[in-house]
């Protein structure tokens, strides 16, 4: 096991952002964030204009999600190919898969947006598993937590500007500038990532076992190891009480507040400009309180902005996004900070794609509950429940374990179970 860096020696994001291949790694983010952000949505958007149905426009995230389902293999390649060409490769072919979509003209040709969300969703995850390790390998482990942060506030941030953009684009052109637009950002995040130094892209050692005891070796990892075990649980605890909110907060704004539906794009972007203030912050709040109680915090304050939802009362709305927001980045940068530190660099992408299926489906899960309960029972009932399980994410956090060592201030080598 690695050593636990969550004690008072977390970096800065000036010095993070002083390594020039995590520069070019965040500018990569960047465009792979813009145009991700840009089609998810408008893509659900168009195949309602197309075919008139609700349930065909859910489909497509549907689509979306599906792939977490391939998350073994997933995991597998991101630690068993070359990280940076992994990238390159992912990012061409997201987009080489969106460009069939200007073949897409009426509702007769309307199928073909499933096949190729569900290949583009694939590429996101495949990208997010291969990430994970190469950022640990680009970064010493000090710097890990600024790093996360930096990213974490580039992902919001651009959820805020690219939704909209999109949308603006698809009401005054239609799908297909929104679908060059995609290809053009993807062929630009693949040149950027081709510049990456091979030096310090570092492919996973190949393990012996067969394919399946491979490629669950991420899952098995996170069941084992104390630590990153409890962790996990406190984030899906957290995300089932966070799924509810996507189903309570329309009646909160509609039953509670009176105003159109169209007034949650307004709280949507309040709650990401102070998810991109606490991505900034985390890590000087990891460096002053370290990972574990950075991550009870993030819990905390998320929850707690949770009850104003049943207020009625637009200012509060305004405070609960803002909690929500700062406490969600708080949340994800230690979390995934204490993951990659804690895991060997030959398991991470398979510990980073178990890591997002046991969050993702309990997330659509939840949803899906509160979509159901909503009709029976009163919005301001459900949104004080998912604040208490939200809150009862703190509890697998407060088992007492031994103290921990302070951040290294140079890269240690981890223990390596392939070697």
């Amino acid at each position: 096991m690695t050593s636990r860096p969550d004690t008072a020696g977390a970096g800065t994001n000036r010095q993070a952002l002083s390594v020039p291949a995590f520069r070019r790694l965040s500018a990569a983010w960047v465009f792979t964030n813009f145009a991700d952000s840009a089609l998810y949505l408008t893509a659900a958007v168009w195949m309602k204009h197309l075919t008139g149905s609700d349930a065909a426009a859910g489909l497509v995230f549907a689509c979306l999600g599906l792939p977490a389902l391939l998350a073994p293999v997933t995991g597998w390649l991101a630690d068993h190919l070359p990280r940076r060409g992994l990238l390159v490769a992912a990012n061409a072919g997201s987009a080489a898969v969106v460009l069939p979509l200007l073949l897409v003209s009426d509702a007769a040709m309307a199928w073909l947006i499933y096949p190729v969300m569900f290949l583009y969703g694939t590429g996101s995850y495949l990208t997010s598993a291969a990430q994970s390790g190469l950022l640990k390998d680009l970064l010493e482990p000090r710097l890990l937590a600024p790093g996360n942060g930096l990213l974490t506030s580039i992902d919001q941030g651009l959820r805020i500007v690219s939704p909209l953009l999109g949308a603006g684009l698809f009401a005054l052109w239609g799908m297909a500038p929104i679908v060059v637009l995609t290809v053009c950002c993807f062929a630009a995040s693949a040149l950027v990532l081709a510049g990456l130094p091979t030096s310090v892209v570092r492919a996973a050692p190949h393990s012996r076992p067969g394919f399946w005891t491979e490629s669950v070796a991420g899952a098995v990892f996170l069941a084992r190891h104390r630590v990153l075990r409890t962790a996990t649980l406190a984030i899906v605890i957290l995300v089932c009480g966070a799924g509810a909110l996507n189903v309570t907060e329309f009646a909160a704004v509609d039953q509670g507040a009176g105003l159109p539906p169209e007034f949650i794009s307004v709280l949507a972007s309040v709650q990401g400009v102070f998810a991109i203030i606490g991505g900034l912050s985390a890590a000087a709040v990891i460096r002053r309180i370290g990972l574990s109680w950075c991550l009870r915090i993030g819990i905390a304050v998320f929850a707690l902005g949770i009850p104003l939802l049943a207020t009625a009362s637009v200012p509060l709305f305004f405070l609960a996004v803002a909690l929500a927001g700062t406490g969600v980045s708080l949340a994800v940068v230690s979390f995934n900070t204490l993951r990659q530190s804690e895991t060997p660099s030959s398991l991470q992408g398979r510990t980073a794609a178990a890591t997002q299926v046991v969050i993702s489906l309990p997330q659509v899960a939840s949803s899906a509950l509160a979509a159901v309960l909503i009709s029976v029972l009163d919005y301001r009932a459900l949104t004080l429940a998912a604040s208490v399980m939200c809150l009862a994410a703190l509890l697998p956090l407060m088992q007492r374990r031994p103290s921990a060592p302070a951040v290294p201030d140079a890269p240690q080598p981890a223990a390596d179970p392939a070697k």
